[in-house]
């Protein structure tokens, strides 16, 4: 699966997911660091990629729909602490084990996944 991390996500949580055999990319190593929340959604809608973010703004489904991406996922949890993160992260590849995220939100909490889907 080919995966945004966006500038608000520690650069060292992009490990698990690599060696779990994801493409992951960086918004600090492509050069959109500062671009506009809906220039970076639109570049991974185009290029069919997964956003993953800490932004709480990607969860609106009216400005940021889902369907038409290659998915987003928000990370959520009690505080931004990297362990926490790390946390998160797991979560997520285990959950991209199960499933794809295309075209949906997910919602990644501390040992649960929310999922949103277009039309359900």
């Amino acid at each position: 699966m080919k995966v945004k991390f966006d500038e608000n996500l520690d650069a060292r949580l992009v490990a698990p997911l690599r060696d779990d055999g994801h493409e992951v990319d960086t918004v600090r190593d492509q050069g959109l660091l500062g671009v506009a929340d809906q220039e970076l959604y639109d570049h991974c809608v185009q290029e069919q990629l997964v956003l993953v973010s800490l932004d709480k703004d990607f969860s609106s489904i009216l400005r940021y729909p889902p369907g038409s991406s290659g998915g987003i996922v928000i990370l959520r949890g009690p505080d931004n602490l990297f362990d926490t993160m790390r946390r998160l992260v797991t979560t997520l590849v285990e959950a991209l084990r199960k499933d794809t995220p295309v075209g949906k939100l997910w919602i990644v909490e501390l040992g649960r996944l929310r999922i949103y889907e277009p039309g359900l």
